[in-house]
C-alpha cells in the first residue's frame, strides 16, 4: 500500500466535491494526473475505493474507510504543522465552519473577524446548511466545525453552548394576525409570508415544519437576508419567521409588531458541535474558545 498525502487529500477532495474533475481542480492537479493516482491507490488496496456513475461518484464501504482515516491523518499532519509554525512564522491552516443561517448573519461576522484578526495565517471556510446536514457532514468527517439547533439530534457528537436563538413571529401594525392574543405558526400559514432565500438553512427549516402540519408556506417575496425580509414586513408585504436577535435591531425604528412562538422548534438554542474537540489543531480550538466566549 503506497499512498501519500495528496492522494488522501486528492481522495477527500474527490468525495466533497462528488466527482473526480472538481476534486483534481480542488487538489491542483490535471485530470488525467488525478484519475491516475486514484487508480493507483485502488490497484495498491486490490479494491474499489469509488463507485462511477452520471451524476459522479461516491466512497464504497472501503472508500468510506480511507475516507475517515484520511481525515484523522490531515488532523494530525494540521496540528503539526500549526506546533512547528510557532517556531517559524505564526499560525498557519484552514477551518472548515458550517452553520445555520441564523448563526452566519447575526452572530458570526464580528467573532470570525476578530479571530482572523488574531490569527492571520489561518482561513475559515463557512458555508450555511441545515442543521440535520451539519449533524451529517461533522459525523462523516467533512467539516471540523459546526453550529447547530439542539433540536438537531446529535448525541454522538460534542457541544458547547453557543448562543440563545429563539425564533418570532413578525408582522406589519394592522396585520389580521396582529389583534389576536399569541398567534403561532400555524396561524401564519394562512397569509402571505416575505421569507429567505430557497435554499437558506432558516427558509427550508420552516417549509419542512409547514409540511409536518399537512400545509404549504405561501411565499409571496424572498429576500437574501434578514434585515431585507423585515423592511418589507414592515412596510405590508407579509408575515415572517426571523431570529429574535434580528429584530431587535429593527423593533424601535420600523412600524412591525413581533410575537414568541409557542412551537417548540422555535424556542431554539445554538451549539457549537464536533466530533472530538481535544482532537482538534490549536488554530482550531483557538476558534471553538473564540466563538463559545461571551
Amino acid at each position: 500500500m503506497h499512498f501519500d498525502l495528496t492522494d488522501l487529500k486528492l481522495f477527500q477532495h474527490t468525495l466533497e466535491c462528488g466527482n473526480i474533475t472538481a476534486g483534481a481542480q480542488r487538489s491542483h492537479l490535471s485530470l488525467p494526473a488525478a484519475s491516475a493516482r486514484i487508480r493507483a491507490m485502488e490497484a495498491s488496496l486490490g479494491i474499489a475505493l469509488l463507485e462511477r456513475n452520471r451524476r459522479g461518484v461516491q466512497a464504497t464501504p472501503a472508500g468510506q474507510a480511507l475516507s475517515q482515516h484520511a481525515r484523522l491523518i490531515a488532523q494530525q499532519v494540521e496540528r503539526l504543522q500549526y506546533d512547528l509554525a510557532q517556531y517559524a512564522q505564526g499560525q498557519q491552516g484552514q477551518v472548515r465552519l458550517l452553520c445555520n443561517t441564523a448563526a452566519l448573519t447575526e452572530y458570526l461576522p464580528e467573532l470570525l473577524a476578530a479571530y482572523l484578526v488574531d490569527c492571520p495565517a489561518v482561513s475559515v471556510d463557512v458555508q450555511e446548511l441545515p442543521s440535520l446536514r451539519i449533524v451529517q457532514a461533522i459525523t462523516q468527517g467533512m467539516a471540523e466545525l459546526g453550529i447547530i439547533s439542539t433540536a438537531a439530534p446529535c448525541a454522538h457528537l460534542q457541544t458547547r453552548p453557543f448562543r440563545d436563538d429563539p425564533l418570532v413571529l413578525i408582522m406589519p401594525l394592522g396585520h389580521p394576525l396582529a389583534e389576536q392574543h399569541a398567534p403561532n405558526f400555524s396561524d401564519s400559514l394562512a397569509h402571505g409570508h416575505v421569507a429567505l432565500g430557497s435554499q437558506s438553512a432558516l427558509a427550508l427549516h420552516l417549509e419542512e415544519q409547514a409540511l409536518r402540519q399537512g400545509l404549504r408556506m405561501q411565499v409571496r417575496v424572498r429576500a437574501e437576508g434578514f434585515d431585507g425580509v423585515i423592511r418589507m414586513v414592515a412596510g405590508g408585504a407579509g408575515v415572517s419567521v426571523v431570529p429574535l436577535a434580528s429584530v431587535r435591531r429593527w423593533e424601535a425604528v420600523l412600524p412591525l409588531r413581533w410575537v414568541a412562538l409557542g412551537e417548540d422548534w422555535a424556542n431554539r438554542r445554538l451549539q457549537l458541535c464536533a466530533r472530538d474537540f481535544a482532537a482538534l489543531p490549536g488554530f482550531a480550538t483557538k476558534l471553538v474558545e473564540r466563538l463559545v466566549k461571551r
